[in-house]
């Protein structure tokens, strides 16, 4: 009973903290491709709903990479037969965050990225370099160990918000705000 009602709570706080950042615009982040293509969050998504993931730990990555089939499969991945068309038009990145002494990894954690990620993922990764307090303060992450994901709407508004390793329930949470 105690290992629930700590269950309870947790959520309770988790869902609070998510509920802080939702109705907030998302702060300007400038990410590259493994190309080396900038790309402005949230100016050059703009129009159309996108998912963003983040991580900015190296634990907080890998379960960063749960997310990669289930979110490719429903919103990446382009229906076919008698279901094509019917897909989602939805923007969708996963966001390396590297900061301080970390920042120089970046180029080899691209080189690394081209040699082992599946190459349909890889226009969805976005490697972000620099500054965290400022994503930290106006996105409210600070467990560094897990990944945190952002819906947001056509302003670049977020909607909607969870964190950690993929689950169906976030999953349909995620789908949900995008429907809306």
């Amino acid at each position: 009973m105690k290992a629930i009602l700590s269950f309870i709570a947790a959520l309770v706080i988790h869902q609070a903290a998510n509920a802080q950042v939702v109705g907030k615009q998302f702060p300007e982040m400038i990410a590259e491709t493994v190309e080396d293509k900038k790309v402005n969050l949230p100016l050059d998504v703009g129009g159309k709903y996108t998912l963003l993931g983040l991580a900015y730990s190296k634990k907080s990555e890998d379960e960063l990479n749960t997310w990669f089939s289930p979110v490719f499969n429903k919103f990446i991945r382009k229906p076919e037969g008698m279901m094509a068309g019917m897909g989602y038009d939805v923007n969708v990145y996963f966001v390396p965050m590297f900061t301080g002494v970390n920042a120089a990894a970046t180029g080899t954690a691209k080189k690394k990225a081209i040699k082992n990620v599946d190459p349909q993922l890889l226009p969805y990764i976005l490697f972000y370099k620099g500054e965290l307090k400022k994503y930290k303060e106006a996105l409210d992450f600070e467990k560094r160990d897990i990944p945190y994901f952002f819906v947001l709407d056509q302003a670049g508004k977020i909607v909607y918000a969870t964190s950690g390793a993929f689950s169906e329930t976030k999953m349909d949470a995620v789908e949900e705000a995008i429907q809306d």
